[in-house]
């Protein structure tokens, strides 16, 4: 018996078909969902029209959708390290397209609530399903450069879903859920076919399943296997599920808990826009969601340049840093937002530089603790910081339907939530940087690896 070392392999790999197949499926993956995601706040003027309620009445949907995403990536997400990164993948994708469909037979905001919450729970487990997939297969001096590009495609999914505002007035808002739910099955056959699973997932648990030899020739086609092979990895085969616990201990704590405080204010304040932006501009500033549809689409520029960027970066620049700038603009931008005129032409310069901002600093913590927890309990870590981030999107929305039941004006209200970044910088500055961590990380759980740092 020969053993094997798969963590080692991977990374010594040059970028080949397979590392490409793998990121396109993984971007493909990722913009789905995040067109599934965010679409509805796009069109919530529209919705709450066709149902003859008040846009202020859109915060039940929004909400609910939070709560299915919040408890997806605290109970779902963490069954990609059981189950396996492509199996939850595929299943997510099924399951969500199907309840995202059913919501265009929504007679009542409740029932639309209702379905949206359900699709919530499987919306939360792709991304990181796909973020540990491509984490596990791309060489580690590609890791994070690749990682960031796949994850374009999460905002390019976001921006993309502003084109549904085009589809209300010829197919009603029912046809944004009809192109979300056929987006997500349609590639679910692609995923089956060309997807290959995490070489590092299956050895770590079962060395011996004959997958993982089928998958490294795929990686590298010279690789000649004798049949012999013992697949091992550092850290050794793991057969039990992963926990929340897991992502605390060895001195883990301090670090995950101050991450998740980050992303629940990024991922609240992300939350709040996606589902309320196009309605503040049309509510409070007149604006058609068709008008605010094209500088949202315009944005996408910005988004794909920032998630497109941001790995590269950190492979080159102090982490820390570089997230605290990427958020100090996130907050400037929010704020001028509210005080730029929108026929003014440097309101779509601010838009895009906004959509960079926000993209770069939710896609760099992202990538961050893609890196920074082992494999076992790479999703768990992922999956359960993306549920605390989304207990912040239950709460964020709410806020956005008081500013409209209140009247407060635009300047007022993106001022405010302005505020959300802000405190984002405060952690990263004063919370991390201080802690001394390094700027590139191993998967070796004991001692815990530092997380990406300065």
């Amino acid at each position: 018996m020969t053993a094997f070392d798969v963590q080692d392999f991977v990374d010594r790999q040059p970028l080949s078909r397979a590392h490409y197949i793998a990121a396109v499926l993984a971007l493909l993956a990722m913009f789905v969902d995040g067109f599934d995601i965010f679409m509805l706040g796009k069109i919530a003027p529209a919705i709450a029209k066709g149902m003859h309620v008040s846009p202020a009445a859109m915060t039940l949907v929004f909400v609910a959708q939070q709560i299915g995403l919040a408890l997806g990536s605290f109970f779902v997400s963490p069954l990609s390290d059981f189950f396996g990164r492509k199996r939850l993948l595929v299943v997510s994708f099924v399951l969500f397209g199907l309840l995202t469909i059913a919501g265009a037979f929504s007679q009542t905001i409740m029932q639309l609530a209702v379905l949206r919450g359900i699709a919530g729970l499987f919306l939360a487990g792709v991304l990181p399903a796909a973020l540990a997939l491509v984490s596990e297969i791309i060489p580690g001096r590609h890791r994070s450069a690749v990682t960031g590009l796949a994850m374009a495609g999460y905002s390019a999914g976001n921006a993309a879903g502003a084109s549904v505002a085009f589809l209300v007035p010829v197919y009603g808002w029912q046809g944004a859920l009809w192109l979300g739910g056929l987006m997500a099955l349609a590639l679910v056959p692609i995923l089956i076919i060309f997807l290959a699973e995490s070489p590092i997932h299956l050895a770590m648990r079962r060395p011996s399943d004959p997958r993982i030899g089928q998958t490294l020739t795929t990686i590298a086609p010279t690789l000649k296997l004798q049949g012999d092979e013992v697949f091992i990895l550092p850290t050794g085969p793991r057969s039990s599920k992963a926990s929340v616990w897991d992502v605390l201990r060895h001195g883990r704590a301090p670090t995950t808990i101050t991450i998740w405080l980050c992303y629940l204010f990024s991922m609240g304040n992300i939350a709040l826009l996606a589902a309320w932006l196009p309605t503040f501009f049309q509510e409070m500033a007149g604006i058609s969601i068709q008008k605010f549809a094209i500088a949202l689409m315009i944005s996408l520029v910005g988004g794909l340049a920032g998630m497109s960027s941001v790995g590269f970066l950190m492979d080159r620049i102090k982490s820390i840093w570089l997230l605290t700038a990427y958020f100090v603009g996130n907050a400037v931008t929010i704020a001028a937002l509210g005080r730029v005129p929108f026929h003014n032409p440097g309101f779509f310069v601010l838009l895009t530089a906004f959509s960079f901002c926000q993209a770069s600093g939710q896609g760099g913590l992202n990538i961050l603790l893609s890196q920074y927890y082992p494999p076992a309990i790479r999703s768990t870590g992922l999956g359960w910081a993306g549920g605390v981030g989304r207990i912040g999107g239950i709460i964020a929305p709410g806020l956005g339907g008081a500013a409209l039941m209140h009247s407060l004006s635009l300047k007022t209200t993106l001022g405010l939530v302005a505020l959300s970044p802000c405190v984002v910088v405060l952690l990263l500055t004063f919370v991390l940087r201080p802690a001394g961590v390094t700027a590139h990380v191993t998967d070796m759980p004991d001692p815990v690896a530092p997380i990406p740092q300065a």
